[in-house]
């Protein structure tokens, strides 16, 4: 049971530590981008934010199976 929840707080953290390392990386291309051609920013920037809302469903898939694991495995355990 231990390991279980050891493996939710896992799940958790690593997936909302690839999100931020992937938004920092977006957000820096995305300036770097802007800076070199920004009579493009525009159309950049709505990229960025499909990208973005992409992104943002990693941790949620993540949070869905750490609260399956938490909801329906752990007590099944005990």
């Amino acid at each position: 049971m231990g390991l279980a929840l050891i493996a939710v707080a896992m799940l958790i953290g690593f997936g909302a530590l690839a999100t931020a390392i992937g938004f920092a990386m977006l957000g820096s291309q995305l300036l770097e981008s802007s800076a070199r051609q920004p009579e493009m920013a525009p159309m950049l920037q709505t990229k960025m934010f499909l990208v973005a809302g992409l992104l943002d469903a990693i941790p949620m898939i993540g949070v869905g199976i750490a609260m399956y694991i938490l909801f329906v495995i752990v007590p099944g355990l005990a």
